[in-house]
């Protein structure tokens, strides 16, 4: 552990102390945000080049569960800002650049009295993005509409809105070429039957 956080952040983060969580989306050009207040100069080694700046995100409302891919499975998260006005909104998803299939870190360091950040960022997460998401609250009598924005990440390389893979039959197979084999056994093997495949 003391090889990879180092010494005064584990120090830190064992007594009270503030989080700073900072998350890199290697878009072109990436985006680069950390959840609080004022834009800082820093870094994740390795993926940001000298000079990097994380912007200001706002506070933060709430951390998702951030699972690491485990025999093919993970649960997709959603990082989201609200109470975004309707005008900026729009601005915001006319301008990103495409998402889908770029690679997200998440990481911390702990921040000192004068909420500066105490090391490099850590970086702790590694995962795809997957589709931005946009939704508006139901609005009552004279309260201003908002929006929240999000965008969808999934642990790995696989995004949640990929179709699921579908087995081809041997009937469909037949229909294109009657004399074709190939797919005869794909029932069995859709059953968790290992068939025995012939020898030519």
């Amino acid at each position: 552990m003391s090889d990879w956080v180092p010494s005064n952040v584990t120090d830190a983060l064992a007594e009270s102390h503030q989080l700073g969580i900072f998350l890199h989306i290697s878009t072109s050009p990436p985006l680069r945000v950390w959840l609080g207040v004022n834009d800082i100069p820093i870094q994740i080694e390795s993926v940001d080049e000298s000079g990097a700046v994380y912007l200001g995100g706002g506070r933060l409302i709430g951390v998702p569960t951030l699972e690491t891919l485990v025999n093919g499975t993970a649960d997709s998260v959603e990082f989201a800002i609200s109470g975004v006005d309707p005008t900026s909104g729009a601005r915001v998803l006319a301008s990103i650049p495409p998402v889908r299939g770029a690679d997200v870190f998440v990481g911390i360091t702990t921040l000192d009295n004068y909420y500066q950040p105490m090391s490099q960022i850590v970086p702790l997460w590694r995962g795809t993005a997957s589709h931005p998401t946009e939704s508006s609250p139901t609005v009552m009598g004279v309260e201003n509409r908002t929006l929240t924005l999000g965008l969808v990440i999934a642990a790995g390389s696989e995004t949640r809105s990929r179709p699921a893979r579908s087995i081809w039959s041997a009937a469909q197979q037949k229909a294109i070429s009657l004399t074709d084999l190939f797919c005869d056994n794909t029932s069995r093997m859709a059953r968790g039957v290992s068939p025995v495949w012939p020898n030519y």
